[in-house]
C-alpha cells in the first residue's frame, strides 16, 4: 500500500499540536480507506438486536453516594449553532426562562452532589477549537462546579484529503478549511491524548456517562447508574425505540460472525439494503448517544489497540468550502462514539423513555422545550408535563421563516405558546404570536401573504387558523 498521503497528513497533524492518540487514530482510518474498505455494514452480515432490557424493568432506587463519587459526566460539547443561524456554542441558546444549555447542565451536577453530600460526580466538556472560550467563559459564573481542575478537553481535528489520492488537501484562501472534526468517535483518543483518562482514573473514577449537550434529557439516572456499575459491562449503550420519523436514522444490530452488538449508520449501509435499514420492525432500536463506560476497560481496551479502538469507518464526500459547490472534493474520515459497543466483549444495550432523548436539532425542538409541555423538576431536568402521558408535542415549523432563531424570536418574542395540551403544532408562513396563545388537539396557523399575521392571545383547539 502506497502509504504517502498518510506520510503527508501525520507531520501536518504533529505541527497542529495533536497529540499521539490523535494520529494513531487518524492512521487507522486512513489506511481503512486506502484498502478500499468502504465502511459498509451489508444487512446479511447483521441480524436484529433483541432481548434489550429496559429501564422500566429495573427497581427505582435512591442515589448511592458512593457511585456518584466513583462517576465523572462527560457532555459532548463541540457543536456550534450555525444550523440555527448562530457562530457560538449551541449550548448558549437560551432555553427556558433565560437560562441555557449549560446552565441547566452545571445545576443538574450541582444538584447532585448538594443533595447527597457527594464530591462527585465530576464533571468535563469535550470542547472544539470553536466553542471552548465562549463556553469557559460562560461557565466561569459556577466556580464549585470543577474547582481543581479544567473544565473541558478539545476534540481533534483531522486533514480533509483529496478523493482520489487521500493526500492531506491544501486551500490556502483559508487555511482552517483544511481540517474537519472526525465524528464524536474521537471521544476516545482525545481522553486518551489529552491525559484525562489517566487522570480520571488516578481521581478514583470508574465510571463515565456521557451524552450530548444539546440533550437536556441525558441526566444521571441513579438506578441506570446502579444496573451498570453491578452489571461488569464495559460498555453500555441507552436506546429508544424507532418510529416512523426515526427511519433514516442508524440503528442497533448484532452482528452474525461474533454475535456482538453493532451500530449502523445509513453512511454504512449499502444501498441495496436501505429498505432493511428502514424497517423499524426489524431494526427496532435507535442509538440516543447516551453511553455509560467502565474507565478501566475504556483504558484496556486503548491500550490492546495502540491508542485507536478499531470503530468502523465512515466516509463522508464534501467539497473543501463547504459553501463553495465548485471547490475540491475531499474525503472526511470519522467515527461514531456509540460504534465502540462492537469493540468490548462485555457490551450491552438498555431501552430507555423517549424524555431521555431530547436533543435540539431544530427551532421546534427549541420551541418544545420553551413551552409549558415540558417542566423544570427541583434537580433542574426537563421532563414531560404529566398530561402529556411522555409524548412531546410534534411541531412543525415553516423553514421559510423560523430554521434561524432570529425568526423563532420574531414569531415568539416573549412566550412561547401553551402546548401542554397540544398534540400537533402547525405554523406557515410569517406570524406573531400574541402572549395567552393556548392551543389543544392539532392546531394550525396558515398564512400566504408576506407580511406577518397575528395570532391573538386566545383558546386554539383541532383548528385551522388562517392569517
Amino acid at each position: 500500500m502506497n502509504e504517502s498521503g498518510l506520510e503527508a497528513a501525520l507531520p501536518k497533524m504533529e505541527a497542529a499540536g495533536l497529540s499521539p492518540a490523535a494520529r494513531a487514530s487518524f492512521a487507522r482510518a486512513w489506511r481503512q480507506a486506502a484498502s478500499g474498505d468502504a465502511g459498509l455494514m451489508p444487512e446479511n452480515s447483521l441480524a436484529p438486536a433483541e432481548g434489550v432490557p429496559a429501564l422500566a424493568d429495573i427497581p427505582a432506587a435512591p442515589p448511592d453516594p458512593a457511585l456518584l463519587d466513583k462517576l465523572c459526566v462527560i457532555k459532548l460539547n463541540g457543536g456550534l449553532g450555525t444550523g440555527m443561524g448562530l457562530a457560538q456554542a449551541k449550548s448558549l441558546i437560551p432555553v427556558k426562562d433565560g437560562l441555557n444549555f449549560l446552565d441547566f447542565i452545571a445545576r443538574q451536577i450541582l444538584w447532585l452532589r448538594e443533595a447527597h453530600c457527594t464530591a462527585g460526580p465530576r464533571f468535563l466538556l469535550m470542547d472544539s477549537f470553536s466553542t471552548s472560550a465562549d463556553t469557559l467563559a460562560y461557565l466561569a459564573r459556577y466556580p464549585d462546579l470543577s474547582p481543581d481542575s479544567p473544565l473541558d478537553f478539545l476534540q481533534n481535528k483531522i486533514p480533509k484529503l483529496h478523493t482520489e489520492t487521500l493526500e492531506p488537501v491544501s486551500w490556502p484562501e483559508n487555511p482552517d478549511l483544511e481540517w474537519c472534526p472526525p465524528g464524536h468517535g474521537d471521544l476516545y483518543p482525545s481522553l486518551l491524548g489529552s491525559g484525562w483518562l489517566s487522570r480520571l482514573a488516578d481521581a478514583g473514577v470508574e465510571y463515565l456517562f456521557v451524552s450530548n449537550s444539546d440533550n437536556l434529557g441525558a441526566t444521571v439516572d441513579s438506578a441506570l447508574l446502579g444496573y451498570f456499575a453491578a452489571s461488569g459491562l464495559s460498555f453500555l449503550m441507552e436506546v429508544a425505540e424507532r418510529t416512523p420519523s426515526d427511519r433514516k436514522g442508524g440503528h442497533l444490530a448484532r452482528r452474525r460472525s461474533d454475535g456482538r452488538l453493532a451500530l449502523r449508520e445509513v453512511a454504512q449501509c449499502p444501498d441495496g439494503d436501505l429498505e432493511a435499514f428502514q424497517d423499524i420492525d426489524r431494526h427496532r432500536y435507535f442509538n440516543t448517544n447516551s453511553l455509560w463506560l467502565r474507565l478501566s476497560d475504556l483504558a484496556a481496551a486503548l491500550a490492546d489497540n495502540e491508542g485507536a479502538l478499531p470503530l468502523p469507518l465512515i466516509k463522508n464526500t464534501k467539497t473543501v468550502d463547504p459553501r463553495n459547490a465548485s471547490s475540491p472534493p475531499v474525503l472526511q474520515l470519522e467515527s461514531a462514539m456509540g460504534a465502540a459497543i462492537e469493540c468490548f466483549a462485555a457490551s450491552g444495550a438498555i431501552l430507555v423513555p423517549r424524555t431521555r432523548f431530547a436533543p435540539v436539532k431544530a427551532t421546534g425542538d427549541l420551541l418544545a422545550l420553551r413551552s409549558d409541555a415540558y417542566e423544570v423538576t427541583e434537580d433542574q431536568r426537563f421532563q414531560l408535563a404529566a398530561e402529556r402521558h411522555g409524548l412531546p408535542p410534534e411541531i412543525s415549523l415553516d423553514d421559510r421563516h423560523y430554521k434561524l432563531l432570529a425568526g423563532l424570536k420574531a414569531a415568539f418574542a416573549r412566550t412561547a405558546p401553551s402546548l401542554r395540551h397540544c398534540t400537533k403544532f402547525t405554523v406557515e408562513g410569517p406570524w406573531h404570536f400574541e402572549d395567552g396563545v393556548v392551543c389543544a388537539g392539532t392546531v394550525k396557523f396558515t398564512n400566504r401573504r408576506s407580511d406577518p399575521a397575528t395570532a391573538r392571545a386566545g383558546h386554539y383547539e383541532n383548528i385551522t387558523t388562517e392569517g
